[in-house]
């Protein structure tokens, strides 16, 4: 490629890890000389981090690759990511695609641009075997004036039966408690006042980080030096295992300035039968325990849940038992996911399938109880008085936020809000299911 002006183009598919990770390569084509333009744009390069999770993987991919090649037929493809790292070579039969770099590669993506040319048939694939990717890349993300995701920690020790997400990024492994402080300060410097801790297993945070398998430091050593860190208005702490989080975390959350009342903690069955077969590192009493313990702490909590419905063997009463603990539980919202078979997963042989369309049925049943459970918990915050984080986007002359306890609030829009902090009081709960707040002046004449 020529060296005159290039510009780059990204797309990310999947978690906040996965953006963190693109915000990451960006600035090394843009420190490189790249220009960043948007994806539907002409560019000389278009990267697609994709996501193995979904289950559209495949068509996802290719969909994304022809809008790249509708928007410049002469531009380069690569693709980076998870799907990427498992289906090497049915990517790069994908046509457009010209790249496609696994784990290890994709942080080396300048080193292999120089020398690429527009393919003729398939793509060229650099990616190594899994078992090599034992190296930790710090990210952050900065496309959002409002928070960035910091990536902390990447890979997965544990052997989930259902998830495919080891082998695409390979061992747990951990940044250095001195490089997450510094990639804190640095996201400070840039007056973004929420920052989303992220990564695939957090709370295995310590794990690797010296490249060993040892724990150098905990979960909860890295949130008592963030806790430390000046500027940072927010510390989120996204999705964190229920056995890895310890009573001291808890603790440290509730008492802190800058870490918010809200956790998200995956349980994916309310059945310990199915449970075992997942083989995840709790059962349901340890997950009651965890929740209870934030309630007891943090009364105003919010809690998020991920649950999956469908997964082999789960019969119709061992759904109920899901249903049944999961309307019981003091939490705030679900995120539910319907199983899908995955290759090289322990449960793709495992008998018991469950029939599409009853794990339709399912799905829908648990997004309902989300949407109740998410109202009932809008319903008691009513009539307090929060901060609330406005975000930029104007969507039909309303602007929104949330809350530091995680309530979607929207007010009209007001450019002088955007990316600031004010406290609100909470009114109404809206027919979007957003919350309206009474406006400043009027919040700020009742708070005194």
């Amino acid at each position: 490629m020529s060296n005159s002006h290039r510009t780059a183009a990204f797309h990310t598919l999947g978690c906040k890890l996965n953006f963190a990770e693109t915000s990451t390569i960006a600035r090394q084509l843009t420190d490189a000389g790249y220009d960043k333009v948007s994806f539907d744009e002409s560019a000389n390069i278009y990267v697609i981090n994709t996501c193995s999770v979904t289950e559209n993987a495949d068509r996802e991919c290719k969909l994304h690759v022809k809008r790249a090649m509708k928007a410049n037929p002469e531009g380069l493809v690569v693709i980076v990511g998870c799907y990427a790292q498992l289906k090497p070579e049915e990517i790069s039969q994908i046509e457009g695609v010209d790249l496609v770099l696994g784990a290890k590669e994709k942080f080396n993506i300048l080193s292999y641009l120089d020398d690429l040319e527009k393919s003729e048939s398939e793509g060229i694939v650099h990616s190594c075997e899994i078992e090599e990717t034992d190296f930790f890349i710090g990210s952050y993300s900065i496309g959002d004036r409002t928070r960035a995701f910091l990536k902390v920690q990447d890979g997965c020790d544990y052997k989930c039966t259902y998830c495919t997400i080891p082998l695409a990024r390979g061992i747990s492994r951990s940044d250095t408690i001195e490089n997450v402080v510094k990639n804190a300060k640095e996201i400070a410097a840039r007056d973004i006042k929420e920052i989303v801790l992220t990564g695939v297993n957090i709370g295995d945070y310590g794990k690797g980080e010296f490249g060993n398998k040892r724990h150098e430091h905990t979960f909860l050593d890295l949130i008592s030096e963030l806790n430390k860190v000046e500027g940072i208005e927010r510390i989120r702490i996204s999705s964190i295992e229920p056995n890895l989080l310890k009573d001291e975390s808890i603790e440290l959350v509730s008492k802190s300035k800058s870490f918010v009342p809200h956790f998200h903690i995956p349980l994916q069955s309310g059945s310990d039968d199915l449970l075992k077969k997942m083989k995840r590192r709790y059962l349901t009493k340890l997950y009651n325990d965890r929740v209870n313990k934030i309630r007891e702490v943090m009364p105003d909590a919010a809690i998020g849940v991920d649950v999956i419905i469908g997964f082999p063997g789960e019969t119709e009463e061992r759904f109920m038992e899901t249903y049944n603990f999961l309307n019981d539980l003091p939490i705030t919202y679900l995120h539910v996911f319907t199983y899908s078979e995955r290759e090289n997963t322990e449960a793709v042989g495992m008998e018991g399938v469950v029939p599409i369309p009853e794990r339709k049925k399912r799905n829908k049943m648990l997004r309902i109880l989300s949407e109740k459970k998410k109202m009932a918990f809008y319903q008691t915050q009513l009539g307090k008085t929060l901060p609330v984080l406005w975000e930029h986007e104007n969507k039909d002359g309303k602007m929104y936020g949330f809350t530091e306890n995680y309530v979607r609030v929207q007010k009209d829009f007001d450019q002088s809000s955007v990316n600031q902090i004010e406290f609100l009081k909470l009114e109404k709960i809206e027919a979007d299911g957003t919350v309206s707040v009474m406006n400043s002046f009027e919040s700020f004449l009742e708070k005194i």
